[in-house]
């Protein structure tokens, strides 16, 4: 059994519940963490409630919370060795017509609290001669839709992708490697949350004419946690949405 130890945001559903799972499966020890302790547990009990697995619910936004993510693999399993900022919030709206409390909303969802979870995090990683840091962006900070209106949610996930390259460079003699997955369309509760009622409907934004699955993104944040040589990079995890378009 692998006793490093995972801590991932936004764990409850969607893309983190995956990633969750996925690392618990493999043997890591996993504090799981989530704004609504309901749906924490729920996924936790549908998981059959693994020793391996710790859980902080709260909102990444406050430094206190993403500090308790990491007091909590400290004290019950003696190590960071992986962070994956997954929490993150995302809804399309005009640029003219965004309100400055929604603006401070994403940045201090998807920047904030991946700056101080990251934060938090690499202090530990300091001390154990190295880690791995694995955010989630999104491929709409290179890749504009001009149907698809999201400056808000996409300005604070480009603050998370040049927060990965300094971070690399800061970091990277410590032997602490810093990435970011760039997702496509990916089947999850967000889809229906921004009014999509079929996310299968997207498929053609892909060349591979399907949306992703959850299960897509964690195969990739695995491979990242593994690997002691990438850092630095932004990963479309995507389909071929960036790569090219289908026309006809």
């Amino acid at each position: 059994m692998n006793k490093k130890t995972v801590i991932v945001t936004g764990a409850s559903t969607g893309i983190g519940k995956s990633i969750s799972k996925l690392f618990l499966d493999k043997g890591y020890n996993v504090v799981m963490n989530s704004s609504t302790k309901e749906n924490l547990e729920k996924t936790f009990e549908e998981f059959g409630s693994p020793a391996n697995a710790k859980l902080v619910a709260g909102d990444v936004s406050k430094k206190s919370v993403c500090e308790e993510l990491v007091a909590t693999a400290i004290k019950y399993f003696g190590a960071v060795d992986v962070l994956v900022n997954n929490a993150g919030i995302f809804a399309p709206k005009p640029f003219l017509d965004v309100q400055e409390n929604e603006l401070d909303n994403f940045f201090d969802v998807n920047l904030k609290g991946t700056f101080f979870a990251t934060q938090a995090a690499i202090k530990e990683m300091l001390n154990i001669g190295g880690g791995s840091v694995i955010n989630i962006g999104t491929v709409l900070v290179d890749h504009a839709i001009a149907g698809f209106p999201a400056t808000a949610p996409v300005v604070s996930k480009g603050g998370v992708h040049a927060l990965t390259k300094q971070l690399a460079a800061e970091f990277g003699k410590q032997n602490i490697r810093i990435n970011t997955i760039a997702p496509g369309i990916i089947r999850s509760p967000l889809q229906g949350k921004i009014g999509v009622n079929n996310s299968d409907d997207l498929a053609g934004l892909h060349l591979l004419n399907r949306i992703g699955e959850p299960e897509d993104i964690a195969e990739m944040v695995y491979t990242l946690a593994n690997s002691n040589f990438i850092t630095g990079e932004i990963f479309n995890v995507d389909g071929g949405h960036v790569a090219g378009h289908v026309f006809g």
